[in-house]
Parts: structure tokens; sequence; C-alpha cells
């Protein structure tokens, strides 16, 4: 059974920075497309960043593109979302996801699906 753990939120200043994990459990995720995503309070669940299996191809949504950079280990079998310059219009849970089909080719795509694991998510509040 796969695990997507997320962790990493908290409660920050407008201006100040927090780093998101996601740690997945039950299969290599090394060969698979994953991705962020977020829901604000009373919003629905939007695209935040995606990237490829490697690393080296990223994509991210206008309202977070130079302020969040998306990057994996997968020696870790882990993602990480690096958000700086924090907002209010940034608090959201954020969720974790994963493409479960292995070398599906990357594309910058916002959307939710194709995206099989998810995680349950942590609470970013930023303050004004």
């Amino acid at each position: 059974q796969v695990q997507l753990v997320e962790s990493g939120g908290g409660l920050v200043q407008a201006g100040g920075s927090l780093r998101l994990s996601c740690a997945a459990s039950g299969r290599p995720l090394s060969r698979n497309i994953m991705a962020w995503f977020r829901q604000g309070p009373g919003k629905e669940r939007v695209f935040v960043a995606n990237i490829n299996w490697s690393g080296e191809r990223t994509f991210y949504a206008d309202s977070v593109k130079g302020r969040f950079t998306i990057s994996r280990d997968n020696g870790k079998n882990t993602v990480y979302l690096q958000m700086n310059s924090l907002k209010f219009e940034d608090t959201a849970v954020y969720y974790c996801a994963a493409d479960k089909t292995d070398w599906r080719p990357w594309a910058p795509r916002s959307g939710p699906d194709g995206y099989d694991y998810w995680g349950q998510g942590t609470q970013v509040t930023v303050s004004a």
C-alpha cells in the first residue's frame, strides 16, 4: 500500500519561508511524476507544481512561480516544496500527489487527473 506523508507545515509570517516534505512508502516512486496541490479555506484544490522523475523538469502555477521550488531526492523517496516570500494568500492545506505509472512522459499540466496517490495534507498558515 502506497502512502504519502507530508510534513513541514506550520504558522509563518508573511515574507517568511517554509519547506514542505513528502515522504513516500510502499513502493519506490523514483520513476514517477510527483506534484504539490493546495486547497485554501472555502476554495477548490488547485495545482502548485510538478516534477518529472529525474528532477530536471518542473512546472509551476503562475501564482507561485519565482517563489516556490519543487525538488526531489529519489534515494529518500521524497519530494520537497521550498516556499519563499510567503503571502497571506498562500494559506492552505498542501497535498502531495504521485502518478503511479512508471516513466510516463512529463508534461507541464496543472490538472489533478493522472495522480493516483495522495497524501493527507499539511496546513500552512501565513499571517499578514
